[in-house]
């Protein structure tokens, strides 16, 4: 295909995707990372991803055909849909994150491509925060990589729940079934060593084998499309550590009180609002308040809308789950602010001014450990002394080293001391509550981000 063609996806492909639409009822949204070494193709696959699913405009693909012509290209280059920037696509890297979304019919994706480079880590950091699913892309021609593994590191570390290894460019070992099982086993003895499960599929993304379509040239492999297992995949936050039968964490965004001199109803109403970020809770239960430990019972619960201007208006709901929004009004007086948190009565998070938590620094100036930060968690912010550094790792060996200060991308166990208590659980237990991000008070800058545990 030359450059300058228009871009059709085959019959089949569409065939296939109304198929599954028919068949399959929505399965919600689903975040997912690629990373990986450098050049290995992730930006190539999610350009495949959506050309064969459906999801480029006709804009956007007359644009990368005239870059691909530029380039003097033969063919359209795919991997042109994520590295957006300029300098990216002069350099034929990914340096930012890029995100693209697409939707199957069946479900609603969000994709982000994360650089390979080392000196990225903080931005394959930001983009694995909010990940349900990573792909880990392995050069069939090279094999498991120093980068390899410190992805790999990486993805376990913010507690990513399912990996898919894909043995890219299969096409250029002459889709070889040994090259792909010598790669597994490597792979394999290296994920024991960080008890990660993962699921292995080879592909051509150059070439569209086992992305959407089969293709005809790994007619040995049995298992799932890759498509086939984003399709499958749960949606982790929304039914995975953030199930509605969880623990309730209720984080005080807003105190609610309005001034309405024409309604006197609403000089006694006091909600307050904010975001059910796990569990459920429902009028008429026991709740408690923290970080005073007061106890006392739901009275009402308001869902807010998006138009919402006055939430004393807002229709009544009897419970309110997961991800929802909601103003919450209590039985009893109690003296609540923006950042206390509203948990159930049991399995409560720690309430502590001390917190010990992996730390990937993000700042261009090194960690000073003789200055104050702000840490941000939750609606809460607190004043915080670093208390010590416990070791530094080596990102590319895994191996833990000594450690004074830390630079941009270094990643370290550490433990800070602060002046107000925070509400925690750890990382593994719930994302929203067992993270935070360090602030400088002087620039306002987020300069660190940590996964208490």
């Amino acid at each position: 295909m030359s450059a300058s063609e228009t871009l059709t996806p085959p019959a089949a492909t569409t065939a296939s995707a109304n198929t599954i639409a028919a068949a399959t009822p929505d399965s919600g949204l689903l975040r997912f990372l690629t990373c990986g070494s450098v050049d290995d193709g992730k930006s190539t696959l999610i350009g495949r991803l959506l050309y064969d699913t459906r999801g480029i405009l006709a804009d956007t693909l007359h644009a990368i055909e005239r870059t691909s012509q530029k380039r003097g290209l033969s063919a359209v280059d795919l991997s042109l849909l994520t590295d957006g920037l300029q300098a990216e696509r002069e350099q034929g890297i990914t340096i930012d994150v890029a995100y693209r979304y697409f939707s199957t019919g069946t479900r609603k994706y969000i994709i982000a491509d994360a650089p390979g480079h080392e000196q990225y880590t903080r931005n394959m950091v930001t983009a694995a925060s909010t990940a349900d699913l990573a792909i880990i892309l392995i050069d069939a021609r090279r094999g498991v990589l120093t980068q390899t593994r410190r992805h790999s590191y990486l993805a376990k570390l913010m507690n990513i729940p399912r990996l898919v290894v894909a043995v890219n460019k299969m096409d250029l070992v002459g889709y070889d079934a040994a090259r792909f099982e010598e790669i597994r086993a490597d792979y394999e003895a290296f994920a024991r060593q960080l008890d990660i499960d993962v699921r292995f599929i080879p592909i051509s993304a150059l070439n569209g084998d086992m992305i959407v379509e089969r293709g005809d040239s790994l007619a040995w492999y049995d298992g799932p499309t890759l498509l086939e297992l984003l399709e499958s995949a749960p949606a982790a936050h929304a039914a995975g550590r953030a199930r509605h039968h969880d623990a309730l964490r209720f984080p005080v965004q807003y105190v609610c009180r309005p001034q309405d001199s024409a309604n006197p109803e609403l000089h006694d109403f006091r909600g307050f609002m904010g975001r059910v970020e796990a569990g459920s809770v429902a009028v008429g239960e026991r709740v408690t308040v923290l970080p005073s430990g007061r106890e006392t019972r739901v009275r009402e619960i308001r869902l807010l809308s998006a138009d919402s201007h006055d939430s004393a208006n807002e229709g009544q709901r009897a419970r309110a789950v997961t991800g929802e929004s909601v103003t919450l009004l209590l039985d009893d007086e109690i003296d609540i602010s923006r950042g206390d948190m509203i948990v159930g009565p049991d399995n409560a998070p720690t309430v502590t001014r001390r917190i010990e938590a992996m730390l990937c620094w993000l700042s261009e100036s090194p960690l000073d450990p003789r200055r104050k930060y702000l840490i941000r968690h939750t609606t809460r912010e607190s004043k915080a002394l670093l208390d010590g550094i416990d070791y530094r790792i080596d990102i590319n060996s895994l191996e833990r080293q000594a450690a004074t200060q830390l630079e941009m991308n270094d990643i370290a166990r550490v433990s800070f001391r602060l002046a107000q208590p925070l509400a925690v659980d750890t990382y593994t237990d719930q994302r929203a509550t067992g993270a935070f991000i360090v602030i400088d008070e002087a620039s306002n800058n987020t300069v660190g981000a940590g996964m208490i545990g």
